[in-house]
């Protein structure tokens, strides 16, 4: 009977059998020999562009791509480098073929100097700040 106590169920041998069967075998760690520090290739330097003389902030982003430029009219003022800019465009209605004015306000980066009433041209540009993705490349019209 004490044989019987101390002898283990079969069931309980077999996933541990089981176990070591799944187990891959231990690799042994080569070490790689020692190559000669590779040389990294040849970055080439591009030269700063030349500014063009006397060319005005438009140009200068029309050589840089297309970029989204809108027209409107300075809401704000309040806030320091920034305007408010209201862009208003006229569409149809889809059903029944009213002309609707749509409105949005974009927040630009203002270094002309700007006055409320102004029609400006804002063009799209990197983000400056949370709210603003804009700034005006020209005022169009002062206010009087």
């Amino acid at each position: 009977m004490a044989d019987e106590k101390t002898k283990k169920p079969a069931a309980a041998k077999k996933p541990a059998a089981k176990a070591a069967a799944t187990k891959a075998p231990a690799k042994a760690k080569v070490a790689a020999p020692a190559s000669p520090v590779a040389e990294a290739p040849a970055v080439e330097v591009k030269a700063p562009r030349a500014k063009k003389e006397g060319a005005t902030p438009t140009e200068d982003a029309l050589a840089r791509g297309r970029r989204k430029v809108r027209e409107g009219v300075v809401v704000s003022n309040k806030m320091a480098k920034t305007v408010v800019v209201e862009i208003a465009r006229r569409t149809q209605h889809p059903l029944y073929g009213k002309v609707v004015i749509r409105s949005k306000k974009f927040k630009a980066h203002d270094l002309l100097g700007c006055d409320e009433g102004d029609r400006v041209e804002i063009m799209e540009t990197r983000p400056i700040s949370r709210d603003k993705r804009w700034r005006v490349t020209q005022i169009l019209e002062k206010v009087k």
